[in-house]
């Protein structure tokens, strides 16, 4: 398998338990990021009310959202309901491993300053799916 097939990531959000979004990377924004991230963190409790393990991930029309909770932290990605769920979630475990071990020292102390997580990108790039080729996608 070449790096390509680990690209199933189309958004990705990385969440505090009380909705802070630490880091984003959206290809297309429709929403504040901050505004998403207490969306998702206020469904994330509303499940946890309904269910135990509280929300895994829901859809809407071709997308699919996953969720994956660690630490106090909430990791949301979202992908094409084309590709398996456990592959998505496979890569946002893997991501929040990466997430945990680049800034573990950091979150000891975090001082809700979210710019310590702006280089994260850099380090996930073989996760993410390239916005070329989502671009290509739509015309082609």
């Amino acid at each position: 398998m070449g790096n390509l097939t680990n690209k199933v990531v189309q958004d990705l959000w990385i969440l505090s338990d009380s909705g802070i979004v630490l880091f984003s990377r959206v290809y297309d924004p429709k929403i504040n990021e901050q505004l998403f991230g207490a969306l998702m963190t206020a469904l994330n409790s509303f499940a946890g009310e309904l269910a135990s393990g509280g929300l895994t991930s829901f859809e809407l029309k071709s997308i699919r959202f996953n969720l994956i909770k660690k630490k106090k932290f909430i990791f949301v990605a979202n992908a094409s309901i084309k590709i398996k769920e456990k592959r998505v979630f496979e890569e946002l475990k893997r991501i929040s491993e990466k997430f945990f071990e680049n800034y573990g020292k950091v979150l000891e102390n975090w001082d809700n300053e979210i710019s310590v997580f702006s280089d994260f990108q850099n380090k996930i790039e073989d996760s993410l799916e390239e916005t070329i080729k989502k671009f290509q996608k739509a015309f082609w």
